[in-house]
């Protein structure tokens, strides 16, 4: 294992993060299952980044490659593509958005570029609002909307971002406030700083913050800002790469936790969907979405054999009800965490809905971030033969829960046991 680091840091950037003091090689995977290079298994709960949303090695997915794969792999977007066609289809039925229409991309990165170029378009303004806390991916406009210093090398920007209060909870300068309070505050300041800029294009966020450690605002946020936006005639962009799928449990979409202003006008997706294969995309009006007056295609967003993976993950997904079994787990593994939270000073809170779950990490006492507790959590977790993730934004740290869909609870109640070791151990 060490000749392969030697070999990762003599070719790859110093900035490609690696989990682990002896970094892990994951050679194959089963169900909620994977095994390293030594022959050791391990239980995910983080699923390469909440991307293998059903399960490793699905026989559906597997089968559906394989099949794809022997007839043609590869076309671009110059050719008609019935796989492709027929997921868009789904999806588009499936967003809750109008007359929609669907655009695929390889990643959650693009897909949020895609629906920052269709806004500034359709609007005529290089104003983006977006939430403190963010994440939006690793390109130059994403990172310009990034509202997490730790993700963020670069204050160099095509847009000019204006970051809103709200998509954390529990720290602030409104944290002390009712939900209800809470939510009004964060509108007010909204309408306080639309006064002070030119007309925005949209407003980007993500109904669950990921990256910044799986925190959120209290339901109904988001349809507050929406009344808001729609008297300037600013789009909503909802960033549902880690929270779509029917990941949340209670909602197959985050967004529909802010659903009663209606829907957004852009979508975006990815992860979850090709279940480990690269797909990512944006859903939009048509309005939207044909507002481009020059030509495009994509070269590998919406190929066949990964549009054959998320044709096959998806009808699993749905077919399976594996939003109601991460409602009903989900619910059950939250319950354990917090039980096991409540007799140690270090766990400041555990958050979370469906297999989304964050568990925010302080020093014994005060209310500061121990970075150092969640790395070692993390790696006694994989002593124990369990990979979870990690995140956080300003002067946060978190632990970042995600298996795959079909946990079992057994696997639940297996993962929350270790877990549980891991943080007391730690404190």
């Amino acid at each position: 294992m060490n000749d392969l680091y030697d070999r990762h840091r003599a070719v790859l950037p110093d900035w490609l993060a690696l989990y682990y003091e002896d970094p892990l090689e994951i050679t194959h995977g089963e169900g909620r299952h994977v095994w390293d290079a030594e022959g050791r298994r391990y239980l995910d709960f983080f699923g390469g980044i909440l991307t293998t949303m059903t399960a490793h090695a699905l026989p559906e997915v597997t089968k559906a490659v394989s099949e794809q794969a022997a007839r043609i792999i590869h076309s671009s977007t110059l050719y008609l593509n019935r796989p492709m066609v027929e997921l868009a289809e789904r999806i588009a039925q499936l967003s809750g958005i109008p007359d929609a229409r669907v655009f695929f991309t390889t990643s959650g990165t693009e897909a949020n570029d895609t629906a920052l170029l269709l806004a500034t378009t359709y609007r005529r303004s290089n104003t983006v609002l977006a939430m403190r806390n963010s994440y939006h991916g690793r390109s130059f406009s994403a990172i310009g909307i990034t509202g997490n210093r730790s993700w963020s090398p670069s204050s160099l920007s095509p847009l000019q971002t204006l970051y809103v209060h709200g998509g954390v909870r529990t720290r602030g300068p409104f944290a002390h406030l009712t939900d209800d309070e809470f939510v009004a505050a964060c509108v007010e300041d909204l309408k306080d700083l639309l006064g002070h800029t030119r007309p925005p294009a949209a407003l980007i966020a993500e109904p669950i913050q990921g990256v910044g450690g799986f925190t959120s605002p209290p339901d109904g946020l988001y349809a507050a800002f929406r009344d808001v936006l729609k008297d300037h005639g600013i789009l909503w962009i909802a960033d549902e790469v880690q929270t779509g799928w029917g990941r949340t449990g209670d909602h197959f979409w985050g967004w529909q936790a802010h659903g009663r202003s209606g829907p957004p006008d852009i979508v975006t997706f990815a992860k979850g969907i090709g279940n480990g294969m690269s797909i990512g995309g944006v859903v939009a009006r048509a309005e939207i979405m044909n507002c481009l007056d020059a030509n495009s295609i994509s070269t590998f967003g919406g190929t066949q054999i990964t549009m054959a993976a998320g044709l096959a993950n998806l009808n699993h997904l749905v077919e399976h009800d594996l939003q109601g079994n991460a409602r009903r787990v989900g619910g059950l593994l939250i319950e354990r965490l917090r039980a096991v939270a409540a007799g140690l000073p270090g766990v400041r809170e555990v958050r979370g809905r469906g297999l989304m779950i964050g568990v925010e990490l302080v020093r014994p006492g005060t209310d500061e971030a121990d970075p150092r507790a969640a790395a070692a959590v993390l790696e006694a977790a994989r002593e124990g033969g369990l990979l979870i993730g990690k995140g956080g934004g300003h002067d946060t740290s978190a632990l970042r829960i995600a298996p795959p869909l079909s946990l079992t609870v057994a696997e639940a109640e297996e993962g929350a046991a270790i877990l549980a070791d891991a943080l007391r151990a730690a404190s």
